[in-house]
């Protein structure tokens, strides 16, 4: 199978990039590594389009492997012609493999079988040949009637060579493909209730819809209420055309033999083809719904860990309760711990007076600027006392709520004990939501993906995919921001491309009985981290107060000769990067020609501006060139909302049919994807992800559902539409 041409043609990519890429990946290369620092190679093909392209050579590699099993297979039974052997090596997919090899698969102890094992074989390929034009079945069925093979009339024969007929036709590869056309086009999904009992799954208890229109929210939907005995599933089609569709390829007319034929097409499809069909059918709709709703989580999760991070401030943590009383946590700017407490602000204790002088100690004590409240239980009665405490206070105070889905998790886990073991369960996630809101990206990866609450059915997601892309998603993020190495977690590090979990903990290791790193070849010391590990890891593990200043960049330790004679070649030092003086060198790369400044400093154009970003904002964060989170320092009512109220508010998940936005009532409202733009859009990740600051609007409020409805349209364009 010629894998680089397939490839090159599918995604449009130069043939001679593609074999490089196949040859970085064969040769143990991260996505990451390669999407960064081997762009001469890869035409600069970003990691998404890596990772997609290594995912579909992985499919063909498995198909091509597969192909050498089948054959292998029909070549034993010595049944491999010529013809078959092309069509095998022509199939593109799997399915249509598998249909090409199903006549030719050991078979179960089927009706079709017994009748094989009692030799009806030939009368079967009699009645399909179709060639008597006078006599009659019975006649050419009473040499096969055999009391002693359990053939007693002339019946019996004709029915176990219809079963023969039954299941060659239910085989047949062609069948098969244009039935497999005709139901993608044609089929309709019905499903009607079980239990009469009300339901979130209510709308599906008689509902229709073709397949070929099931967008993949509705297809989760109806999966689950089937899978919770709300609803019966089936797939519809009209049986007389799609049996006519058989009857072509195989019902000859004017043979006595002619309705023996058409009895066993209606019997294979009847019986046999479309409940396969179906099955099917119900596969790839359910496949097509995880990849999208997989692919959503992705970009969710994605747009999540990229928040900008809340920098150089303290930050007093309130995770929200009840009974047991609010944890409070005191974060200093690096994420140090520096004071707990346990105050009962909410019911039934009550105690506002004592609580709100614990916390301005608290706050006075540390200079605290930020107060971060998880958006779990009695969050609005928390988020009431902290925004009262701030305009007492007046003192510059602001608060955001954190979303706090996963903080149990990781609270409750290994690290967490191993992190904070002085420490209860409850102490351990205020902890975890003060950092999340200073950098969400270090904190959140301590945390299973699927666990932090920006998808859409993920539990009923195939646990495998679901893993290998979120992880796939956090180490993109990892890697495109950079990791402190002196102050990384081993969670942290374990998502830099070419460290394991165990060389991530002995770096850890490393660092806590040596002392902070200042150089990275130093990592060259860790046990377990080889040269290969190395050349993967360099470039995106970072140091502030390195030795070398271009170990706090993004430069990879193989370009430092090339960033060491770009500097010389302009008259710059290291000195001028540290003080920001390159702000010319562009300019003078491009008046000299840029690829005669990247010749004489031995890397390709990709590499050379790469460095000239790098050495002008040494030690950057691509975060901060996003807009800040917002911070809140007063509180609005659910009763306080009005219709065509005007609001700001932050996008907190991002799914099919619109987005949920909170606009600081602790109920997250819902922006339609009708209401999210005048224009046409086919999914709302193409205009919004989650962070992103928004004006809305209030279309509607019910109060007793608690439920809010959004616009980001104006009313006057509403108004006018």
């Amino acid at each position: 199978m010629d894998f680089i041409g397939i490839l090159s043609n599918e995604f449009q990519i130069a043939p001679q990039l593609v074999e490089n890429i196949l040859r970085l990946i064969d040769e143990g290369n991260t996505i990451p590594f390669i999407a960064r620092y081997r762009k001469e190679q890869t035409g600069s093909c970003n990691d998404q389009v890596l990772r997609a392209l290594s995912e579909r050579l992985e499919y063909l590699r498995g198909l091509q492997k597969r192909k050498e099993e089948i054959t292998a297979s029909i070549t034993e039974q010595d049944k491999l012609t010529p013809e078959l052997a092309a069509e095998i090596d022509a199939a593109q997919t799997l399915a249509r493999l598998e249909d090409i090899y199903r006549p030719y698969k050991q078979k179960r102890r089927t009706r079709a079988f017994i009748a094989r094992e009692r030799g009806l074989e030939p009368l079967a390929q009699l009645l399909l040949a179709q060639e008597q034009k006078s006599g009659s079945l019975e006649a050419l069925a009473e040499p096969y009637v055999n009391a002693e093979k359990e053939i007693a009339t002339v019946e019996d024969a004709l029915a176990g060579a219809c079963d023969i007929l039954a299941e060659q036709i239910s085989d047949d590869a062609q069948g098969r493909l244009l039935l497999r056309e005709y139901y993608h086009k044609n089929a309709l999904l019905r499903s009607a209730a079980l239990k009469q009992a009300q339901s979130v799954y209510s709308p599906f208890y008689d509902y229709t819809e073709p397949v070929s229109k099931m967008p993949s929210h509705r297809i989760l939907a109806i999966n689950r209420g089937e899978k919770e005995d709300f609803l019966k599933v089936s797939i519809e089609v009209d049986a007389g055309y799609a049996t006519g569709l058989l009857n072509g390829l195989f019902v000859k007319k004017g043979s006595i033999t002619t309705p023996a034929v058409q009895q066993a097409v209606a019997d294979a499809y009847k019986r046999l083809i479309h409940p396969s069909m179906e099955r099917e059918m119900r596969t790839t709709l359910t496949e097509m719904a995880n990849e999208q709703a997989i692919k959503n989580f992705g970009v969710n999760l994605k747009a999540l860990l990229m928040q900008p991070p809340i920098k150089g401030k303290t930050v007093l943590a309130i995770d929200p309760a009840y009974r047991t009383g609010c944890k409070i946590a005191v974060v200093d700017p690096t994420g140090k711990l520096l004071d707990t407490a346990v105050v009962y602000p909410t019911p039934p204790q009550s105690k506002v007076a004592q609580a709100k002088a614990r916390l301005t100690a608290l706050i006075r004590k540390h200079k605290v600027q930020v107060l971060a409240i998880g958006n779990g239980t009695a969050s609005k009665e928390s988020e009431i006392f902290a925004a009262e405490l701030i305009r007492e206070l007046d003192c510059g105070l602001s608060y955001m709520m954190v979303n706090e889905a996963g903080a149990s998790v990781y609270s409750a886990s290994k690290l967490g004990a191993a992190e904070f073991p002085e420490f209860d369960v409850s102490l351990r996630s205020a902890v975890s939501i003060a950092r999340r809101l200073q950098d969400p990206l270090a904190e959140l990866v301590k945390i299973e993906p699927k666990s932090v609450g920006v998808g859409q059915y993920q539990h009923d997601m195939p646990q495998k995919q679901l893993d290998e892309t979120l992880t796939g998603v956090v180490e993109s993020c990892v890697n495109h921001v950079g990791v402190d190495l002196n102050t990384a977690s081993a969670p942290l590090l374990g998502y830099v491309a070419g460290l394991s979990a165990t060389v991530a903990k002995n770096i850890v290791r490393y660092r806590e009985e040596n002392g902070a790193f200042t150089s990275r070849a130093q990592l060259k010391k860790v046990p377990k981290l080889g040269p290969k590990a190395f050349e993967q890891c360099a470039g995106f593990l970072r140091i502030p107060r390195a030795e070398n200043l271009l170990d706090n960049t993004g430069v990879h330790p193989e370009s430092y000769p090339a960033a060491k004679a770009l500097l010389a070649q302009f008259g710059y030092t290291l000195q001028d990067v540290a003080q920001n003086r390159l702000e010319q060198l562009p300019q003078q790369i491009q008046a000299q020609g840029s690829g005669q400044v990247a010749q004489a400093c031995g890397v390709g154009l990709p590499t050379l501006w790469d460095i000239v970003r790098e050495l002008q904002k040494p030690g950057r964060d691509l975060r901060d060139e996003l807009p800040p989170p917002m911070l809140r320092s007063d509180i609005l009512e659910l009763k306080d909302l009005k219709t065509d109220m005007e609001l700001q508010g932050t996008v907190r998940n991002v799914i099919d049919f619109g987005a949920f936005v909170d606009i600081g009532v602790h109920q997250d409202g819902l922006v339609h994807i009708s209401q999210i733009s005048s224009r046409y859009i086919r999914h709302p990740s193409e205009l919004l992800q989650v962070g992103d600051i928004v004006t809305v609007w209030v279309l509607s409020v019910d109060v007793p559902k608690r439920r809010i409805s959004l616009s980001m349209r104006p009313p006057e364009e509403r108004n006018h539409a």
